[in-house]
């Protein structure tokens, strides 16, 4: 399959999350592979249900272990309740101006528009509504919705680096544990699901929705 996009084109990367582990599962991978072929991007991290101080800590320490590999990055944490923040809209605007005046970016990773979870979909929303002139790739997370759609972008990822992935994902999250979608297998599954559809020469592959693509 032809690659059209160069990863050392890069300079700066926006990642948002509505809650403390989306990133991570959504586009962990990437991250990684774009660490190792382009360290000296610089990369902002942006989560916005930081309310519960478990949650606002897990964020925080999660972060830093993917962002490791960059030269620069920073880590933000607003403090809006998970699940609640369509009834703060005004509040959740403001913070997308906020990083729009202070950073100004290449590419912008974060949920897929027609995710079922509200805080997922708003921040989908507002960040196409933010940035109208920016490469925005949608990642997908799993879960009981059944809301995982048809993407068009792939990414595939060597075997290492998924392991590095799914075990930050495992050891970074302990108020998770429980979950019982929140497992090895499940983010193996996805990954090599991927993998196979995007004929992945590693067998495995991150997936992203692409709305509008210049090349």
């Amino acid at each position: 399959m032809i690659q059209l996009t160069d990863t050392k084109r890069l300079r700066r990367v926006l990642c948002l999350g509505a809650h403390s582990d989306d990133i991570e599962i959504g586009c962990g991978g990437t991250l990684l592979r774009l660490a190792r072929e382009n360290p000296t991007l610089d990369v902002l991290w942006v989560v916005f249900c930081g309310a519960d101080e478990r949650r606002n800590r897990e964020a925080r320490d999660s972060a830093a272990n993917y962002l490791a590999g960059f030269k620069t990055s920073r880590v933000e944490v607003f403090s809006f309740r998970d699940s609640f923040m369509a009834f703060d809209g005004a509040a959740v605007k403001e913070a997308f101006e906020q990083i729009k005046r202070d950073y100004a970016p290449d590419l912008i990773f974060t949920h897929f528009l027609d995710d079922r979870h509200q805080d997922h979909r708003l921040l989908s929303d507002l960040a196409w509504n933010t940035w109208r002139d920016h490469q925005i790739l949608e990642y997908e997370i799993l879960k009981y919705d059944g809301d995982l759609g048809q993407p068009n972008v792939y990414l595939p990822l060597p075997e290492d680096l998924c392991l590095r992935k799914i075990e930050l994902l495992m050891t970074s999250f302990p108020t998770q544990a429980t979950r019982q979608w929140f497992s090895e297998d499940t983010f193996w599954a996805m990954l090599r699901i991927r993998g196979v559809e995007c004929n992945s020469p590693t067998k495995f592959a991150e997936a992203f929705h692409c709305r509008k693509m210049l090349l």
